[in-house]
């Protein structure tokens, strides 16, 4: 009876350890996600965000897109990320259209790639002054308030930050007229055998509203998506994650037909009020939700890196041909 009763008690002895065990994991776990997002500054973002709102509109092919990209490719030099340009030239319902994504490069330990991606342009509306503050203006600088951060980081992945242009429509949103620079990106991508190479994806889009409700996207895949909800519940921003499910169709699509692992971050609160009007304006947006966004980002990325495997032997080849099918640009 005595050996028994000394049995069980070193079994709830176990139990109990284990349990505690468990728990100081995880409690450590959730200190070092804390503090690998705290350097998202959601302020320096909405700094950015309001600069390219000066710009004014910028819809594709525009001088103000010009504009446009030579601030984010200034803020990247200054970040020390590597920049790409990758042009092209758009058939569209209005004529032939130039076109230019820029690609942020952080190369780290790995040449596996995780893209980071939002747009730059604005929707050409004809009689509005669409300054696209949280259309456009929020996942810009998202984008390179990222920068800042992962350049001054030892990475395990290689980061490309992609600002695509041309996601919006040029005269009504169809499947030819929509998303060209980032449907572009992944047929080149696909062309020239370089997909292999991207883990994931993590698109974010409309993400500064003073009432942020991020919804589950549901084309986006699945396990991605998880993982950035129980991101952002790990991290104390369930509310603002509780947009319900709906798809959409955004610049994710295209990587998503091709086989990437991709989600999509969006909040669809504007459709309701003031999406594609001129109300689309600074005074919608808060540092805060950027704040959210790009913290809920960044844990994810932590997951992702902490998760990964390196790629097989003889693959690490291929990172030093990826500039060759972009224009280099040189600060």
């Amino acid at each position: 009876m005595k050996k028994t009763t000394k049995f069980a008690t070193a079994v709830i002895l176990i139990g109990i350890s284990t349990v505690a065990a468990v728990e100081i994991e995880r409690s450590c776990a959730r200190a070092e996600v804390h503090a690998a997002v705290t350097e998202f500054n959601g302020e320096r973002a909405f700094s950015d965000l309001c600069q390219l709102v000066q710009v004014g509109p910028r819809p594709a092919g525009s001088g103000n897109s010009d504009r446009a990209r030579a601030y984010i490719e200034r803020q990247l030099s200054a970040a020390d990320a590597e920049i790409w340009d990758d042009p092209f030239v758009a058939t569209t319902p209005m004529g032939k259209i130039p076109m230019t994504n820029v690609i942020g490069v952080i190369k780290k330990e790995s040449p596996t790639v995780v893209v980071l991606a939002g747009h730059y342009d604005t929707a050409r509306i004809d009689g509005v002054q669409f300054v696209g503050a949280n259309d456009g203006g929020s996942s810009a600088a998202v984008l390179l308030e990222m920068a800042r951060v992962l350049t001054r980081r030892t990475n395990r992945f290689t980061y490309w930050l992609v600002f695509f242009d041309g996601e919006e429509a040029l005269k009504k949103w169809t499947a030819s007229d929509s998303l060209y620079g980032s449907r572009h990106l992944a047929e080149k991508l696909a062309s020239d055998g370089k997909l292999g190479q991207i883990k994931a994806m993590i698109l974010v889009d409309m993400v500064a509203d003073r009432h942020l409700n991020i919804l589950r996207e549901s084309n986006s895949t699945a396990w991605l998506s998880d993982l950035v909800f129980k991101t952002a519940r790990t991290l104390g921003y369930g509310r603002s994650f509780s947009g319900g499910t709906f798809p959409v169709e955004d610049d994710h699509m295209p990587f998503v037909a091709q086989g990437i692992p991709s989600v999509d971050i969006i909040d669809l609160t504007p459709f309701g009020s003031y999406h594609h009007t001129a109300q689309d304006s600074i005074d919608r947006c808060d540092p805060e939700s950027l704040t959210v966004v790009g913290r809920v980002v960044l844990a994810t990325l932590a997951e992702l890196e902490r998760t990964c495997q390196f790629l097989p032997a003889g693959l690490e080849s291929l990172a030093h041909c990826l500039p060759t099918f972009f224009s280099r640009v040189d600060k």
